[in-house]
């Protein structure tokens, strides 16, 4: 995805549906993160709100877990 893509599915596609006081709510993906994504987000008066960046510090976590089953993907072993 990027910020091209993400801002002509955000014109074409959600502004449209949006009204005033929606909340739209994102991840952090640097696509998402656009000045234009955000002024027609406000320009229809609703409102953005990104979710806290949490997930990332749980990976690690996740993975040690998986190894300590025996259990973890292939994609997730730390000796890949």
């Amino acid at each position: 995805m990027t910020g091209e893509w993400f801002l002509a599915y955000t014109e074409q596609v959600l502004v449209p549906t949006l009204r005033p006081d929606d909340i739209v709510i994102l991840d952090n993906l640097p696509a998402h993160k656009g000045v234009a994504v955000r002024q027609a987000i406000d320009a229809v008066g609703a409102r953005l709100l990104f979710l806290p960046a949490i997930l990332s510090r749980l990976q690690p976590d996740r993975e040690r877990f998986l190894q300590a089953e025996g259990s973890a993907p292939q994609s997730c072993r730390a000796d890949r």
